[in-house]
Order: C-alpha cells, then sequence, then structure tokens
C-alpha cells in the first residue's frame, strides 16, 4: 500500500481559477482533486483517459460537444468517455470541489500551453 498525504502548496494552477492536485497514481489510474473558483472555467478539450467524477461542494457545468451542458451539483457523480470533447464552467457564487479518478492515469494536464 502507497499512502499519499495532500499538500496543497504542490497543487497546481492549470488555467485561471482551477487549481488541481495529484492525490495518489496507481498503474492503472490516478486520483486527482480539483477545486474551480467562482466564474472560472476549463476549457473545450479531449483526452484518452476515461474519467470518473464526484463533486464534493458547488455546482459544475459541462460543456459537451454537441452543446447539451449538464449541470452536476455537490453529492452527484459523472463520467465522460475516453475522446469524450467537454469542457466546463462554474458559473455559481460557491467554490466548486470535487474528486476525478482517471484510467489510464493522468498527469497534471498542460491547458496552460
Amino acid at each position: 500500500m502507497e499512502h499519499e498525504p495532500h499538500d496543497p502548496s504542490a497543487d497546481t494552477e492549470a488555467v485561471s481559477g482551477v487549481h488541481l492536485a495529484q492525490l495518489a497514481t496507481g498503474a492503472e489510474m490516478s486520483v486527482q482533486h480539483f477545486s474551480i473558483d467562482p466564474g472560472a472555467e476549463v476549457p473545450s478539450h479531449s483526452h484518452r483517459h476515461e474519467q470518473a467524477g464526484y463533486i464534493t461542494a458547488g455546482t459544475l457545468t459541462f460543456l459537451l460537444a454537441d452543446g447539451e451542458e449538464v449541470v452536476c451539483e455537490a453529492g452527484d457523480s459523472y463520467v465522460l468517455a475516453g475522446e469524450e470533447v467537454h469542457g466546463v464552467e462554474n458559473r455559481g457564487d460557491e467554490q466548486v470541489e470535487g474528486i476525478d479518478v482517471f484510467s489510464p492515469p493522468r498527469p497534471n494536464p498542460d491547458w496552460q500551453e
């Protein structure tokens, strides 16, 4: 067993107002914490990784490639298929917090490049 304490000073600001922390990485999956400031957004993107997540605080709006919007609130979970185009926006006044699991493991994204 590996134990990975969370070190907030190691969090990465992937894009303005979007903070990521790698929590644990195994051979076939990784776990990541995210926090998204009010008004912040993750640009539309895709990746080969299947992504399953759980919202622990706030409300997050997913923007899908077909123009569909899906609103997830605290207590909701979601799954995105590999290569599924998506972005997110925090349209609320509250910080959004949650956990994502990626398979295969995914390092911090390079959205800022």
